[in-house]
């Protein structure tokens, strides 16, 4: 049989308190002596109690609705994988607590975002939104959802300790810098930098940490070329070319994500050269095509599905605390490098 599950009455026949008092203690509510607040909680630790947030909206008659905000460009191939990667993190967890995801991709055209953003939250009446680059560092879009209490959470924004709203992503910074430092330790010392756009601040900062390890090796300037992508597979085929053409040619390629960094394959394999031998190539996120390709490329694994699942958690927190349950402080999930047979050193 299976063991029944531990309930509020449980906790209040424990700790030897009311189920009412129970109740304000869960909830961080007041009129609750510190003594009595510890004995509830050791109860709790005792049982391993969990709330119930589902039952809890459910007979609350909450919205349980959230908005999954993504960018388009109509202009260019999307993203393969990134946006369903979210998709995927944040359906695991509204599934599991009883909430309705709805995702909206929307292009990028300035103040018609910030009208198509509000109508669809003020239609909806959701309870909380996600906003994905390049639209989490918009302050006028994050400023109005506050004044609807919509329950907003930034992924990776550019600077998650501003604007006053949860923030979840990885340490963009630190990736580029490691990834960079890996390829050093390989041998290489002339580098290119495939960017993305340049509204995804987050991303820019990769390259701001592949400057700073280069920097750090005693490097100047002309150790790194760079251009501007716009993280697709095209960017990677046309500006690849560009990369390698003339003198001090980079011995090492790195892409602002792997749509571009499999473009860039293409490319080099189309001209010949042969990766790793004659040219490595690395990039970011970690997404299935950076496994399929041949050779399979080196990658920083961003926790994409982790970072969205971690956004609804907050916003279910938040609902199920009140304000004292959201969490303002910007989190970083780890990341780490998946080394595979695209980096090698230098020839000769």
């Amino acid at each position: 049989m299976t063991a029944r599950k531990p309930t509020i009455d449980d906790v209040a026949r424990l700790s030897g308190v009311a189920r009412a008092t129970v109740s304000r203690v869960l909830n961080d509510g007041p009129n609750v002596s510190a003594r009595m607040r510890a004995r509830v909680a050791e109860a709790v630790e005792t049982l391993g109690y969990r709330v119930n947030l589902q039952a809890r909206f459910l007979a609350g008659g909450a919205n349980r609705t959230v908005l999954l905000i993504c960018a388009s460009d109509t202009e260019n191939e999307p993203n393969s994988y990134y946006q369903s990667a979210l998709e995927i993190g944040a359906l695991r967890v509204s599934a599991r607590l009883g909430f309705e995801l709805v995702t909206h991709t929307i292009g990028l055209d300035g103040e018609e975002v910030l009208r198509r953003v509000l109508h669809l939250v003020d239609e909806s009446r959701c309870c909380g939104v996600i906003l994905t680059p390049p639209f989490c560092d918009w302050p006028e879009l994050t400023l109005a959802l506050g004044e609807r209490n919509a329950i907003t959470v930034r992924i990776s924004p550019g600077h998650p300790e501003g604007e006053g709203t949860p923030a979840v992503g990885m340490d963009d910074e630190a990736a580029g810098y490691e990834l960079t430092r890996h390829l050093l330790r390989c041998g290489h010392r002339q580098f290119g930098f495939i960017k993305g756009l340049e509204q995804h601040l987050s991303a820019e900062k990769r390259y701001s940490g592949a400057c700073r390890a280069l920097a750090e090796a005693g490097l100047g300037h002309a150790a790194m070329r760079a251009v501007r992508g716009n993280f697709t597979f095209r960017a990677g085929v046309e500006l690849l070319p560009q990369l390698i053409a003339g003198n001090a040619t980079p011995t090492a390629i790195i892409c602002a994500n792997d749509d571009t960094a499999v473009g860039a394959l293409f490319a080099a394999h189309r001209a010949g050269h042969q990766v790793p031998r004659d040219l490595s190539i690395a990039s970011f996120d970690d997404t299935p095509v950076s496994a399929l390709v041949w050779p399979p490329l080196t990658t920083v694994h961003q926790p994409i599905q982790e970072m969205a699942a971690r956004a609804m958690e907050i916003i279910a927190g938040a609902l199920g605390g009140g304000e004292n349950g959201l969490e303002r402080r910007p989190e970083y999930l780890p990341f780490s490098i998946v080394e595979r047979s695209s980096v090698a050193a230098p020839p000769g």
